[in-house]
């Protein structure tokens, strides 16, 4: 297991692999679907062009191209309890600085 913080985040993103996408989400309660891995995998794509975590509101839009506009929350479906908390965390993501884990 990578180095976490003291919020349980990943230290270094890079090291980020499904494995530990795995065990994040078993830690968090999420049962990991498609439509979580679409998500997971936008991230980590969106982290690999501009090397910062996407804001939820791209996450949001990349979700409602592919399940169509009714899909608009489906974000928080997914990761009840936060898109900082369980979305960034399960996807590697450093935890973003300003914003709130809610």
């Amino acid at each position: 297991m990578p180095d976490v913080d003291e919020e349980g985040y990943l230290i270094e993103p890079e090291t980020w692999n499904e494995a530990i996408a795995k065990i994040f989400a078993s830690q968090e309660g999420v049962q990991l679907t498609e439509d979580h891995w679409d998500a997971i995998n936008f991230m980590r794509q969106y982290y690999s062009e501009h090397q910062i975590a996407p804001d939820v509101r791209h996450v949001m839009k990349h979700l409602a191209k592919r399940l169509g506009s009714e899909s608009r929350n489906r974000i928080f479906e997914l990761f009840p309890y936060g898109y900082v908390k369980q979305a960034c965390k399960i996807a590697g993501m450093k935890r973003p600085r300003a914003w709130s884990t809610g």
